[in-house]
């Protein structure tokens, strides 16, 4: 095709909205324009280098003996409630109704879907191990859409799903999954690191991450020459234990000091040495208190894992 018959409306100047530089290129050079917010055309130039993308990933599924298939956008709420996701997701899941006031979701991610498609029709354990995977457009009712695609209310995913009979043939499978997913960074020419990370909604006892280091990301992340790289709601910490005398044990009044530096002013120490004492209520209604470093604050995701679904005392609670 020529240039001057391919569909490529540029801009001269940048785009109000546009706050990352990827944003803005991709407005300017004529590849994606938005039709509202978090929701985006793309244009052919666009297309075309994402069919190149989707070609690369099918290639590396493939070779790993993953099939691909294409399951429906909306889900039946029933499926979302058998998981119990569907009070979990939270405001961000898209919910519909339909005309005889049947529930669904548009998918975020398809685990439901995959998983009561393969209960339905396996008939025997000989059939595993099974990979499944599609490129599907999914859904999240982003609070505020922003960054261009980085963090749309709708985005294209490649998502895959392998069903084993035995947790051998499963770390097999999972292992097959991070090279070819390493092959696909490799071949795109991503520079990324493949790191811990919490599974959160998804769910699982184990959860790696490809993540490429930019400044517009929205995840934190530690890393070192050693190869250890996870996010900072899942890394692992050293505690670094300092001996010193003890002193006597006293009660000390605090009227009016509020904040932890306000604490260690006042009795003429370092945030460090302070400790902050959190009153929670555990996922079984017990209580528990945490002491956390007073240069610290509570990993909230980490103490999900610890306490479930918890809870700040009230001060009813205290009482």
């Amino acid at each position: 095709m020529r240039m001057s018959s391919l569909y490529a409306p540029t801009l001269k100047e940048d785009p109000a909205e546009a706050v990352l530089a990827s944003h803005r290129l991709l407005l300017r050079a004529g590849m994606i324009r938005k039709t509202a917010a978090g929701l985006y055309s793309y244009l052919p130039l666009a297309w075309r280098s994402l069919l190149k993308i989707e070609a690369i990933i099918r290639d590396e599924m493939d070779g790993i003996g993953a099939q691909e298939i294409l399951v429906p956008i909306m889900t039946p709420a029933e499926l979302w409630e058998e998981s119990g996701r569907w009070d979990v997701y939270g405001d961000e899941l898209m919910r519909m109704h339909d005309r005889h006031d049947r529930q669904f979701a548009l998918g975020p991610t398809h685990e439901e879907t995959f998983t009561d498609l393969i209960r339905n029709e396996l008939k025997s354990y000989k059939q595993l191990p099974v990979t499944l995977y599609q490129i599907q457009d999914k859904f999240r009712d982003e609070r505020r859409p922003r960054f261009g695609l980085m963090r749309g209310r709708e985005f294209i995913m490649k998502d895959g799903y392998s069903f084993s009979a035995n947790q051998e043939s499963l770390q097999e499978c999972y292992d097959q999954e991070k090279v070819a997913y390493q092959n696909v960074c490799d071949r795109t020419r991503l520079k990324a690191l493949q790191v811990v990370a919490d599974s959160g909604q998804i769910g699982g006892d184990t959860s790696v991450e490809f993540m490429a280091l930019a400044e517009a990301g929205e995840a934190s992340l530690v890393y070192c020459d050693c190869g250890y790289a996870a996010d900072t709601e899942a890394a692992a910490a050293k505690i670094n234990v300092e001996e010193r005398e003890s002193g006597k044990m006293c009660e000390i009044h605090t009227p009016g000091i509020g904040s932890i530096d306000d604490v260690a002013e006042f009795l003429h120490v370092s945030p460090a040495a302070t400790r902050k004492a959190l009153a929670l209520v555990d996922g079984n209604g017990k209580p528990v208190v945490c002491f956390v470093p007073g240069t610290h604050e509570l990993n909230e995701v980490k103490a999900e894992h610890v306490f479930g679904d918890y809870h700040m005392m009230t001060d009813e609670e205290l009482e």
